[in-house]
């Protein structure tokens, strides 16, 4: 019954921007006065397949009140579910603010694409899966070493991309240079981090969550990519993936952030996902590195914080988790962003699964995922 009036809701309600609303900021978008929820999403000009949700009744009918419980606010504040079976889009549903045709806020998620344009480079042949273990300031040649804190030569790639930088700064200090766009631009910034910092030490290179690590990573494909890493991204990896409508803010030190500040469509959130799922393959060739994939993907460290799940791991920006269904466990990989942002991937179902939001207790909304959606699935 509930799959019947799914698509009877389609044929009256779209979840396309008006002329209006592509003017507004995302604040004073209006909420959808009906959900948005089709079982065959529609082929559009953007490089995705498309399918049907294939599934028993019983697991469509879960899957569809999923999606009207979230309209409802069962679990939040959320604007989009997508699901994508086999490299299709097969689910596809907007709630509040979402709309198909415009950018959403990506918050930390970002990290965790931020590691895909590394892979790319790796791919590429700008760097080496060696050079991940070699000190970063080996890659940042106008640094001024001198003026460096004592142990910053432990700093590499690894330990920046899983939190691990070690990097203790006076948030007070901080705070007199922030925003001084001309002492912090390009490798400025990392050169002013690495001065304030106090000494490195194999105690203070534990997990610490936040976007001075994202942005050493980014100063480093910056300087060893042709052109900039601004230009990097748009040629080599979001204009390649068909991702053209899109918002990536820049960093004080002028470079794109690399944690945060970055909106993006659901659609083509998803395309990052098969990214992951395909195993960094892109229309039948190896687009990012898959080695690099595989190690960032996994569960490196095990982050003792508050904040995240018990069963989450942490690899490089990728957060890793196992999925329970029955008697049988699935290896899950996630983007992870404040507010409800998530590419999340189940390689072995081949199931890409992203979520959008702005719900300050994102929590809320995996327990339907992990219990209903991901299970309708499962082998």
């Amino acid at each position: 019954m509930l799959v019947n009036t799914v698509f009877a809701q389609q044929n009256k309600i779209t979840a396309e921007a008006t002329a209006i609303e592509r003017t507004l900021s995302f604040r004073d978008i209006p909420n959808l006065k009906e959900p948005y929820i089709t079982l065959a999403p529609t082929k559009r000009n953007d490089g995705i397949q498309v399918g049907k949700l294939k599934l028993k009744s019983d697991n469509k009918e879960a899957i569809v009140k999923v999606s009207q419980d979230i309209f409802n606010g069962t679990y939040g504040n959320y604007d989009a579910l997508l699901i994508s079976h086999k490299n299709k889009l097969v689910f596809e549903s907007y709630y509040k603010k979402g709309r198909i045709d415009l950018p959403h806020g990506q918050a930390s998620a970002v990290k965790g694409y931020t590691s895909l344009v590394l892979g790319r480079a790796i791919q590429l042949g700008y760097l080496t899966m060696e050079d991940l273990n070699k000190p970063l300031i080996h890659f940042l040649k106008d640094l001024n070493p001198e003026k460096l804190t004592s142990g910053a030569e432990k700093i590499t790639l690894h330990k920046a991309l899983t939190m691990h930088g070690g990097l203790t700064i006076d948030e007070e200090q901080w705070k007199e240079v922030e925003n001084d766009s001309i002492r912090l631009k390009g490798q400025g910034l990392v050169q002013t981090l690495l001065e304030y910092s106090k000494p490195i030490t194999d105690e203070s290179q534990t997990y610490l969550y936040g976007n001075f690590n994202p942005m050493l990573v980014m100063t480093v494909i910056d300087a060893v990519v042709p052109g900039t890493v601004e230009d990097f991204i748009k040629n080599e990896l979001l204009d390649k993936l068909g991702i053209t409508d899109y918002n990536w803010s820049k960093n004080v030190s002028g470079l794109p952030e690399a944690g945060w500040r970055a909106s993006i469509m659901s659609r083509d959130m998803l395309k990052l996902g098969h990214l992951v799922q395909n195993k960094g393959k892109f229309n039948g060739e190896q687009f990012i590195s898959n080695a690099y994939l595989e190690k960032a993907t996994s569960g490196i460290v095990r982050p003792a914080i508050d904040w995240m799940p018990k069963n989450y791991l942490y690899g490089y920006f990728w957060y890793y988790t196992p999925v329970n269904v029955g008697n049988k466990t699935y290896d899950a990989t996630l983007a992870w962003g404040g507010g409800g942002q998530r590419v999340l991937v189940v390689e072995e179902l081949e199931l890409t699964i992203i979520i959008n939001g702005y719900d300050r207790d994102d929590d809320k909304i995996m327990k339907p995922i992990f219990e209903v959606v991901i299970p309708a699935f499962a082998k």
